[in-house]
């Protein structure tokens, strides 16, 4: 974390001489806020895990202006607590999942963990650059996980340039990050790999070359693991006042980088095929129409994963210390449409179909209510051993969400979910039928 400490501190430095300057404090923006959980995992399998839990977070963020000047200083501040209420998966090995908070050395869930991060911001025109490691990037290829009580983290430098009309041009490089059940930080990893890469670096950006149209291309390496390539093509269309179509196209194409494959840089192709074990090679794309008319929507789409491996991401979970002991819990997200609450739909030569309804009681008169069913059934998932046999897999998620509009507990929100899962896949290749609930209760409280 040396980068880091030393942007913060030279940060620090700039600041304390100019931090009443016009901007810094002016447009600064804190928050504090809360978040619960219970989280009920049942594994529907012979000796499956049933893990039901309920966990409290609380969260406060600071957002510094910008100092005046040519070069702007700025100041991001996160602080973050967290509380096991009770429950979680007692007395197994700490490779034990769970995901919900972080275990002790036999398994069991600790009673409290935190995390404090910070980042410092440099601004030139519309050029920003963050160094730091409370860093939550929403890209194509990292994408920050906030499904749990506490946010995943990324500790690097992202550069965002903007100076240009409807195009937004980023690059950066990740170095450690902290999961969503972690307070720690550790080495980064593509999902299922366990030996620690320090580098991610990237290049990218989206263009706007109408309101209605959005292009995007991405390039990234996760250094001794995989290069990745994205593109992606958004589009709106107004049918007639009230009645728009969108269509969301995206592709992935993935390969080995360094080490991939050897001295311990492998992966286990979500416990599937691969064409050439412990390497990556795969070809992921979807595309996705959504018609939306009054309160309602209606998605359908389609996703293909190639037959030579599964799609790849950054997923530190499976990465282990110098005593063969997991560095953090894992938890991550993938920027695609497949990725719900039990499943991903990522394995190799998974073809997924999907839909989902859902709609906003706003236009009954109930605005902050909004209700959404989907489910997704992947076919022709090659057999890990080559034999030529085929599985299947279907998920089926419902959710409900309802956030006061108004009066003294203005934006406090609840969420109801509950998904089932089931599969043909066998256990020895990550195959398990699921059922699960999540309730969150969240509260936040900006100060003017």
């Amino acid at each position: 974390m040396k980068v880091t400490k030393v942007a913060i501190a030279t940060s620090l430095t700039i600041l304390s001489a100019n931090c009443l300057s016009a901007g810094f404090l002016e447009d600064a923006k804190t928050s504090v806020g809360a978040r619960s959980l219970y989280f009920e995992n049942d594994v529907r399998e012979a000796g499956g895990a049933d893990q039901r839990q309920t966990a409290l977070g609380l969260r406060a963020d600071f957002a510094s202006g910008f100092t005046e000047g040519t070069v702007g200083f700025g100041l991001d501040v996160q602080a973050l607590t967290a509380f096991n209420l009770g429950g979680g998966i007692d007395n197994q090995s700490a490779s034990t999942v769970n995901t919900v908070t972080p275990v002790t050395s036999d398994g069991s869930p600790v009673d409290t963990w935190a995390r404090l991060g910070g980042n410092a911001k440099f601004k030139v025109s519309q050029t920003e650059l963050k160094i730091g490691n409370a860093l939550m990037p929403n890209l194509p290829i990292l994408v920050s996980n906030n499904s749990r009580v506490m946010p995943q983290a990324f500790e690097g430098g992202i550069l965002s340039v903007k100076e240009l009309n409807g195009l937004n041009l980023v690059g950066g490089k990740i170095t450690d990050g902290s999961s969503r059940a972690s307070s720690n930080y550790s080495a980064l990893a593509v999902n299922g790999g366990a030996r620690g890469s320090n580098s991610f670096t990237f290049i990218g950006g989206d263009w706007s070359p109408t309101k209605d149209l959005l292009l995007q291309y991405y390039h990234a390496e996760l250094k001794d693991y995989y290069v990745q390539d994205f593109a992606g093509l958004v589009y709106t269309y107004q049918i007639m006042p009230g009645h728009t179509l969108k269509g969301d196209l995206r592709y992935f194409d993935n390969g080995s980088d360094g080490k991939s494959g050897s001295n311990g840089y492998v992966f286990n192709n979500a416990g599937g095929f691969a064409s050439k074990p412990g390497e990556v090679e795969n070809q992921t794309w979807a595309a996705m129409l959504t018609y939306s008319f009054g309160g309602h929507a209606l998605l359908l789409g389609y996703q293909s994963v190639s037959d030579d491996g599964s799609m790849v991401y950054v997923n530190s979970g499976s990465v282990r210390d110098g005593k063969n002991s997991l560095e953090g819990q894992g938890g991550a997200s993938v920027y695609l449409f497949t990725d719900v609450m039990a499943n991903t739909f990522i394995r190799a030569g998974e073809n997924t179909t999907f839909g989902q309804y859902s709609y906003d009681f706003v236009a009954n008169g109930i605005p902050g209510l909004k209700a959404s069913l989907i489910y997704l059934k992947g076919e022709n998932i090659k057999d890990r051993t080559g034999n030529g046999r085929e599985y299947s897999e279907w998920e089926r998620d419902m959710r409900l969400d309802y956030v006061i509009q108004s009066g003294p507990l203005k934006d406090f929100g609840a969420s109801l979910m509950r998904g089932n899962f089931r599969t043909e896949v066998p256990g020895s290749q990550g195959g398990a039928d699921v059922d699960q609930t999540r309730l969150y209760l969240n509260y936040t409280y900006s100060f003017k």
